[in-house]
């Protein structure tokens, strides 16, 4: 998937990069990609969003399926270098308040 890029982990988190868009058309994919790569390595999630430029509540419902995956395992989600419009959707959510948003 173009959309993600599965760094691997540095400072004990498994960081990801995201590109583009995230939309309804390839949220799902963007699920099954990110969830693969935890399950292959778990560890503490840090999407890395310098590079995205759009996402929609589609996507929003992906990263909050993401992250129960995560905490029900005891680790933690997070993103950084988001975009203003982006890190305003997730705020707008209330989702700061459940993941790390830097």
């Amino acid at each position: 998937m173009e959309e993600v890029k599965v760094f691997g982990v540095k400072d004990g988190k498994l960081e990801i990069g995201l590109f583009e868009e995230i939309h309804s058309g390839n949220a799902d994919e963007f699920y099954k990609t990110v969830l693969a790569a935890y399950r292959e390595t778990p560890a503490d999630i840090l999407f890395d969003g310098e590079k995205l430029e759009f996402i929609d509540s589609t996507a929003l419902g992906a990263f909050v399926k993401i992250l129960k995956t995560v905490k029900t395992d005891g680790r933690t989600m997070g993103l950084k270098n988001l975009q203003t419009k982006i890190k305003k959707l997730f705020l707008i959510c209330s989702l700061d308040t459940i993941m790390e948003i830097a």
